[in-house]
């Protein structure tokens, strides 16, 4: 049998199927990546730093919290003031979806029975965000993004 050598034509093949592996990956991962980006979080990046201040100044000065969780298929959102009392808000607007992709993203329509609010939903596994704008009466605007974890 005769002894097979390594050319430069090997080499060449190894060289170019090794980069080649390495360049699909990239391409696919950055492909995967723009195409999952859910979007801007806000339109003009200079006039929300310049607002920030303000509106944390403002946020402060509310000494809320908030907090989610689920239960029973229910999605609960408890919003308390310094001394952890809840909080019924004279405004309150949600988003619930994934950080990854806006495909699952949905408004509940919260009802406050005195504790906490509550609206039906069947979240999937996974990692979602509970976002969330509330103002009390005087229009101080109080925003949250919660992060929640599903575990299947």
């Amino acid at each position: 049998m005769a002894e097979r050598k390594f050319t430069g034509k090997h080499a060449l093949a190894v060289f170019v199927g090794a980069f080649g592996v390495i360049i699909a990956v990239n391409l696919v991962l950055a492909y995967k990546a723009v195409a999952t980006f859910p979007g801007l979080e806000v339109k003009n990046s200079y006039v929300a730093s310049q607002e920030f201040n303000e509106k944390l100044k403002e946020q402060q000065s509310l000494g809320w919290d908030a907090e989610v969780e689920t239960k029973g298929g229910l999605l609960i959102l408890r919003i308390t003031d310094a001394q952890g009392v809840p909080v019924r808000v004279a405004e309150l607007q949600a988003v619930v979806g994934r950080a990854t992709h806006m495909r699952e993203d949905f408004s509940p329509d919260f009802t406050f029975d005195g504790v906490a609010y509550s609206t039906p939903a069947t979240l999937g596994k996974g990692n979602w965000n509970v976002r969330i704008v509330a103002r009390d009466a005087d229009g101080a605007e109080f925003s949250r993004r919660i992060p929640l974890y599903i575990k299947g």
